[in-house]
């Protein structure tokens, strides 16, 4: 999948959960990722992290950093 696509699929989820009124947004982010992202999805999202994360919503990073265990 190019990193457009994962881009695109974890700023939606992200836009989703900022509409929520939970207080931890980004872990709902990742939790999300955790249990609905296949391993290959999430390999191919820790190398676009690895390579800047260009695109990722503020709050979509925070998520993706969280399920991939990246400092903040």
């Amino acid at each position: 999948m190019s990193p457009d696509k994962i881009t695109r699929m974890a700023n939606q989820i992200a836009t989703f959960f900022a509409t929520q009124p939970d207080a931890d947004k980004a872990g709902r982010v990742a939790d999300h990722l955790k249990e609905f992202w296949e391993p290959r999805m999430l390999d191919q999202l820790a190398d676009h992290l690895k390579n800047g994360g260009d695109g990722l919503s503020p709050l979509a990073l925070d998520g993706c950093k969280r399920v991939l265990e990246l400092p903040a």
